[in-house]
């Protein structure tokens, strides 16, 4: 079951949590509104080729991330979309595009931006399509420990 692990990191850390059933949900606005949610409130990762490096960016589903400033905060370094082939063996007990923000998990460094580190709570994946989590960012943020930038697209709204 992908849930076990995430649910087993966030139990050790004596963290509180409600998981939801839903229908299977592809996009992460498509989760946001499963959830009946703002997409400001799910955290979407999305892993990026640093070099030979992965990386997972967090931003908010309602905004893209911009990598000019993902960029910027790897010291300039050439980033993109990481493949599906790139990170498939990285997560092996995840659906394929159902990757949880708990890169801590797999040993990719992960980066929060900063609109959903302002929010009260996220919704996010456990690993699977049909399934989510809903956690105070602040519990988010103690366990995975990630850095916090302004790595999301600018806007009207944020």
């Amino acid at each position: 079951m992908p849930a076990s692990k995430v649910h087993a990191l966030l139990d050790d850390h004596g963290v509180s949590y409600e998981a939801h059933e839903h229908p299977r949900v592809i996009s992460a606005q498509r989760l946001a509104a499963a959830e009946d949610v703002s997409g400001w409130e799910v955290a979407k990762p999305v892993l990026l080729a640093v070099g030979n490096q992965l990386a997972m960016v967090v931003v908010p589903a309602a905004v893209p991330v911009d990598l000019e400033k993902v960029s910027r905060v790897f010291g300039g370094n050439e980033v993109r979309m990481a493949r599906e082939d790139e990170f498939a063996d990285a997560f092996p007990d995840c659906e394929l595009g159902a990757e949880p923000p708990f890169g801590n998990l797999y040993g990719v460094p992960v980066f929060l931006d900063e609109r959903l580190r302002a929010r009260s709570q996220l919704v996010c994946r456990d690993g699977s399509h049909t399934e989510s989590i809903t956690l105070a960012v602040a519990d988010y943020v103690r366990v995975v420990k990630p850095e916090i930038a302004d790595l999301a697209a600018d806007t009207p709204d944020s």
